[in-house]
């Protein structure tokens, strides 16, 4: 890649960001990072510890901060939790720092990709998760969308076909 451009991929959970995102890497000779992962990383727990400990607030602070410094990279593909977009900060910095990347999906296929993970604690200790899910959807969809260079549907696509799509419309 002639220009190190930095690859921002956003979306519910379960919309494939951490998957497609280790594959557009790998494929693109870039730097692969999961925010959820690097928060991990620093805190040397993982989210549901933290949530519980910290709440949902001190959780979006750290993820807030960990976004800052990885966007200030380049040459690398991100995939951010879920909830990023919450912060106006985080909204900020991806769009000045990247091409950001929506991953559509639909709550079927989060509930299916989600149900046997215990690592997600907005949905993991939920009488319904669908309720959960369709609560987050509302709250964050017109975000996700205000962020988006470009939508790409993950519903019935492989990942390689996801991937695909996306390094066309990057124009990479």
């Amino acid at each position: 890649m002639a220009e190190k451009r930095n690859i921002f991929l956003v979306g519910p959970m379960g919309a494939g960001k951490s998957t497609i995102g280790r594959q557009l890497a790998r494929q693109l000779h870039l730097e692969f990072y999961d925010s959820d992962t690097e928060i991990e990383r620093r805190t040397g727990a993982d989210i549901a510890w933290v949530f519980e400990l910290e709440g949902e607030e001190g959780f979006r602070l750290r993820e807030e901060k960990v976004i800052e410094e990885l966007t200030e990279n380049t040459g690398i593909v991100l995939a951010t939790g879920g909830g990023s977009i919450l912060s106006k900060e985080s909204r900020n910095r991806l769009s000045a720092r990247g091409v950001v990347v929506y991953l559509q999906t639909t709550i079927e296929k989060q509930l299916a990709r989600t149900q046997r993970d215990k690592r997600r604690p907005l949905i993991a200790e939920a009488d319904n998760p669908r309720e959960v899910l369709e609560n987050l959807a509302e709250a964050r969809n017109a975000l996700y969308e205000e962020i988006a260079d470009i939508v790409v549907r993950t519903d019935e696509q492989s990942t390689k076909v996801v991937i695909d799509q996306i390094i066309e419309k990057v124009g990479l």
